[in-house]
């Protein structure tokens, strides 16, 4: 069964910063989601958070090249749809890493990234960096992703308690980006879509500054994917974030007696950052 697909995505300079380098993209057709959080300041994180939501948005945008190699990973038992966005993240890197090799004025641009890739009862996530991906099923928020970051690899190592994370002076240290290096693993996951699950993507402005329990309490209060998003970046503004703040909401649904007998189910429209 196609499940029927709502989405919203918001962002927001925030309180501090006088430029966003965060970008955001998706195509409900395609069901294609992507958010970014631009890194190496002002015009370079621009440049490389758009960099990598054109490359992704335009390789699902492609006819699939079926036996392509992703490079540097083993990837044999996932999806189509996970390679594919192994792909396309790799596409995005060596493009960012490209043109920092090009120009001066980019030298040190990169970007984080956590994209969906959604098809049927089905979807896929991959990250690289602290954008993060969460699902929402049943009212319990589960997160998707773990950060790249050095306190998350300090974690990982039983060198500091995940308790502690949030008193760090290093949260927004992170050990792997996009346009860093030549090449770059994303995380990969396949997972089960299921009728009523809630989907986020968002960057660092938000989720460090917004507890999980109440990113819960907001998604499961049964607003609109849009209503959710701009509660959130207020909830973020609240809290003091001095990032930009960036959310993407998906939400699945079962189609209507009328869709699904009539087969009115109508293809998303593509959007970028400058169109929302």
């Amino acid at each position: 069964m196609k499940l029927k697909i709502q989405v919203a995505g918001v962002t927001d300079v925030g309180l501090v910063r006088t430029n966003n380098e965060d970008n955001l993209g998706y195509d409900t057709a395609r069901g294609i989601f992507v958010v970014c959080d631009g890194l190496g300041g002002e015009a370079a994180g621009e440049r490389a958070s758009k960099i990598a939501v054109d490359a992704v948005m335009q390789h699902f945008g492609k006819p699939p090249e079926p036996g392509r190699e992703v490079f540097g990973m083993e990837i044999e038992l996932l999806s189509g749809r996970a390679k594919a966005l192994a792909r396309a993240i790799h596409l995005a890197n060596q493009a960012i890493h490209d043109e920092a090799s090009r120009d001066e004025n980019y030298a040190g641009m990169g970007t984080t990234i956590v994209a969906l890739a959604v098809e049927g009862e089905q979807f896929s996530v991959a990250h690289v960096g602290d954008s993060r991906a969460y699902l929402l099923r049943g009212g319990v928020l589960q997160p998707l992703t773990s950060d790249h970051s050095l306190v998350m690899e300090q974690v990982r190592r039983g060198l500091l308690a995940l308790e502690d994370v949030e008193k760090s002076t290093v949260q927004n240290v992170i050990v792997r980006s996009l346009g860093a290096e030549e090449i770059v693993d994303p995380d990969l996951a396949d997972h089960e879509l299921l009728a009523g699950d809630l989907l986020l993507l968002c960057s660092d402005g938000l989720s460090h500054f917004v507890r999980d329990d109440q990113l819960q309490e907001v998604l499961a209060a049964g607003r609109s994917p849009e209503k959710a998003c701009k509660d959130l970046i207020q909830a973020a503004k609240d809290a003091g974030s001095n990032d930009n703040i960036t959310c993407l909401a998906v939400k699945a649904e079962e189609p209507s007696w009328s869709d699904r007998v009539l087969g009115r189910l109508k293809p998303g429209r593509a959007k970028s950052l400058e169109s929302i």
